[in-house]
């Protein structure tokens, strides 16, 4: 573990793997079998779940609960009081329970105070709005808010909502006015937001 830093007061169990470079700040608790990669930051009274798996560059911000079953990809961004679910059918006196996985793709972001109902995949470079309630997939670049969350758009892996779309057969072309990128939105995906063209 080179360069990590874990601070007195958080609790980092055994068997849990910190990669290089990687800060994990007051009271956070990460679990055995949790695996974080390199670079990621780990915020105030952050909970890593037993076996969560999290990239590299990932920014996990302060009293994030990511429970078991949950995946990270690389330079994912994990806003403050972000809740993930485990459990379709909690209770506490059941002792058979099962795991239903989500996964956040690669530079996902997730705002502030939103809740992630487990089975989901939120998409590469998506969006998901501060409060928001997301109970279904959400499409790569995809930017969704409210609750439940629904498509009100698509980002830029920068940031910037895109716009300024070309239609190239199977699939929509949209353009960042800020960095200049171009991003293809399959046209399935495309027209839940606009409707059939």
């Amino acid at each position: 573990m080179h360069d990590v830093f874990i601070h007195q007061t958080a609790t980092v169990e055994k068997k849990a793997e910190i990669g290089s470079g990687t800060h994990v700040w007051h009271y956070a608790h990460v679990r055995e079998g949790a695996v974080l990669g390199d670079n990621c930051s780990v915020g105030h009274c952050a909970y890593i779940g037993k076996n969560v798996k999290v990239g590299n560059n990932v920014k996990i911000e302060n009293k994030a609960s990511i429970f078991q079953g949950v995946t990270i990809e690389d330079d994912a961004f994990i806003g403050p009081h972000v809740a993930f679910t485990n459990d379709i059918r909690p209770r506490a006196f059941n002792k058979e329970w099962k795991i239903i996985p989500t996964r956040v793709k690669r530079g996902a972001a997730i705002g502030v105070n939103t809740t992630i109902i487990c089975g989901v995949t939120i998409g590469e470079y998506a969006m998901v709005g501060g409060g928001s309630v997301v109970t279904a997939d959400v499409p790569d670049h995809g930017l969704v808010y409210g609750s439940p969350a629904k498509l009100k758009g698509f980002v830029c892996s920068c940031g910037e909502v895109l716009g300024g779309e070309e239609k190239h057969g199977d699939v929509f072309v949209l353009h960042c006015g800020k960095c200049g990128k171009s991003c293809k939105i399959p046209a399935d995906v495309y027209v839940k937001l606009h409707g059939q063209r």
